[in-house]
């Protein structure tokens, strides 16, 4: 049995070299790696866990990634009660789909689908993994944003996809807005935050050719150590570290270009 549906429950790194990606990583985080093999020895995936717990994951590159020599990349899972029925909602409403719903050994059933404005996603229907084990504490996955031009389509698109509803923050500058889940505010699993993630409007920094894209939050217990630590890794910083209403953040990129983001919440009165 799985999380409920519509909730954002895993991520993974698609990385050109996920023997340096999982160095990387466990060096910066502090995640144990446990790398999976075929019977004949070829590389499948690493999962990472914290404290014994399931955190993250990371694979390689399709060859058509790699052809095109494409940098490392962060995925958003959602867990779905029926990965075939939402693929076919997804498509109903207006999105396509990259990768076909597929059986991941005994682990679970995914398919990797693409909203109307290029933002990929994947969806997770649960088999032997259900998805992460822990989550909001540092080393962890925190929180889920999409970055698009058009919010407001992106509401109504992921509303009829994933049955999202969405409620407005107004901390100053451009509206906000996070997306509720039934589950969140019913006392379901990961109901100790209320909310599922948030998109905004991408932003002039970012530039005319800055795709849509969803990205991935992980949380820190101090940003401005983990950025200089996944520099000393050879990581860099991507955009100055950043103060907000819900903490300070910063944008990271590993050594193969994968991008992702810490948060440090403000500390509690």
């Amino acid at each position: 049995m799985g999380y409920e549906h519509g909730l954002f429950t895993w991520t993974d790194a698609s990385s050109p070299d996920p023997a340096a990606a999982g160095q990387f990583y466990a060096s910066l985080f502090g995640w144990e790696a446990a790398e999976q093999f075929d019977p004949d020895g070829n590389y499948i995936y690493t999962m990472f866990s914290r404290d014994g717990k399931s955190v993250a994951g990371l694979g390689g590159q399709s060859p058509e990634m790699a052809a095109q020599g494409l940098p490392a990349i962060w995925n958003s899972y959602i867990s779905v009660d029926s990965v075939d029925d939402t693929v076919a909602r997804w498509a109903e409403a207006g999105g396509s789909v990259m990768v076909p719903p597929m059986d991941v050994f005994t682990s679970g059933r995914m398919a990797v689908v693409v909203d109307p404005e290029g933002a990929v996603l994947s969806l997770w229907q649960a088999g032997d993994h259900v998805g992460g084990e822990v989550f909001n504490v540092p080393g962890a996955m925190t929180w889920n944003e999409l970055n698009t031009r058009d919010v407001a389509a992106a509401r109504e698109f992921y509303g009829k996809a994933l049955g999202w509803e969405f409620e407005i923050f107004e901390g100053g500058g451009d509206p906000y807005w996070l997306i509720t889940v039934p589950a969140k505010t019913q006392g379901g699993a990961l109901s100790e935050d209320a909310y599922n993630g948030g998109m905004l409007t991408i932003s002039e920094e970012m530039g005319p050719d800055m795709p849509a894209h969803w990205s991935v939050y992980f949380q820190s217990a101090d940003v401005d150590a983990d950025v200089a630590k996944a520099q000393e890794l050879g990581g860099t910083l991507v955009a100055p570290v950043m103060e907000s209403s819900a903490g300070r953040i910063a944008v990271v990129a590993d050594p193969q270009g994968g991008t992702f983001l810490v948060i440090q919440p403000p500390v509690q009165a």
